[in-house]
């Protein structure tokens, strides 16, 4: 663990008489396996080596520092200076960023989930709810609109999700339980487990995490356009690590977030769709889609009232909810 104590005085003694920048060396908290949720970070990684020459290093762990559970809490106390996590995973500890994970707000893409969450991220009450735990924004994970695979029969209608156990976090696990279904919110690396043992019938994923984490193995059945909503998963960094960078250093750093984002969604539209497909036909996954009507029924039983509880229970808790959502629903409806 890095202390920051005192650490700009010692920075000030590593410049060399020719004006260099000292060293510097972070380490960032990921888990599972690269792949398209963090191919953002990778090159971000890259791009701050690249352009300090080496001097400013982010060393990647997937799993060797923290559970992804852990990762903010690895974050408030300096474990380790950058880290992923999603909101879903922990609401009570950031409850301002869980606006986007409300169900069925209708977000299109994944640039414009970018515009939404860096919106949301530079809120001033949403920086005060991360600075709770020393911990500064610096990007969004966007992912695409959720879907489900399962085993068993497969569903036709909202009501065969009746009993149904479902891994599914944050707002999408309200929409589920809204229709009957059984919601169970567990982390990405649990999954696979759960699902063999029996403990889930069904997983509620994006493309990329249903091929990383092995519910396309013996999953039977997928929802082509349930479409629920999405989680939202952050990329943040240690704030006293950050102050205490150098000039140079932070630049390189805050100047590369836009090309690694770009980066993370050329990938995902790529090489991550043109492999989704495939992979569900090579495995003979029966492709469900819903009737319209089935759909406009999900959303009126749970849009509303999960915005309203979201509301209500942030405002409670000191939120500026309303704002928040407001935020968010003003630029989908601007965009549209």
């Amino acid at each position: 663990m890095k202390k920051y104590l005192g650490r700009t005085a010692a920075a000030a003694l590593l410049v060399s008489f020719a004006g260099q920048v000292a060293a510097e060396e972070w380490n960032v908290s990921l888990w599972g396996a690269p792949r398209a949720f963090t191919a953002h970070v990778e090159k971000l990684a890259e791009l701050v080596s690249e352009k300090t020459d080496g001097e400013f290093t982010l060393n990647i762990s997937y799993g060797g520092l923290s559970n992804n559970r852990e990762n903010l809490d690895g974050i408030s106390i300096g474990a380790f200076e950058m880290a992923q996590f999603c909101a879903g995973y922990h609401r009570d500890k950031n409850p301002s960023i869980t606006v986007l994970e409300l169900p069925f707000l209708g977000v299109s893409s994944l640039e414009q989930e970018v515009e939404l969450s860096m919106a949301v991220y530079n809120h001033p009450a949403t920086v005060e709810d991360l600075g709770r735990w020393n911990a500064k924004l610096l990007m969004p994970s966007p992912l695409p609109q959720y879907n489900i695979v399962g085993v068993g029969d497969a569903p036709s209608t909202l009501a065969d999700f009746e009993g149904l156990s479902v891994r599914a976090t944050g707002g999408i696990g309200a929409a589920m339980e809204a229709v009957g279904a059984v919601p169970t919110s567990m982390s990405a690396t649990e999954v696979r487990q759960a699902m063999d043992s029996g403990v889930v019938k069904a997983v509620s994923f994006a493309p990329h995490a249903h091929m990383s984490f092995g519910t396309i193995e013996n999953g039977t059945w997928w929802t082509t356009n349930l479409n629920p909503g999405t989680v939202n998963c952050p990329v943040v960094v240690n704030t006293d690590a950050f102050e205490s960078l150098s000039d140079a250093h932070r630049e390189a750093l805050m100047g590369s977030v836009d090309e690694a984002l770009d980066h993370y969604i050329a990938n995902y539209n790529g090489a991550t769709m043109e492999a989704w497909g495939p992979a569900l036909k090579e495995r003979g996954i029966e492709e469900v889609t819903f009737a319209d009507s089935e759909i406009e029924a999900f959303k009126s039983v749970a849009a509303a009232p999960a915005a309203a509880a979201w509301i209500e229970q942030n405002s409670a808790a000191g939120l500026p909810a309303q704002e928040l959502y407001d935020l968010v629903t003003g630029m989908i409806a601007g965009d549209n």
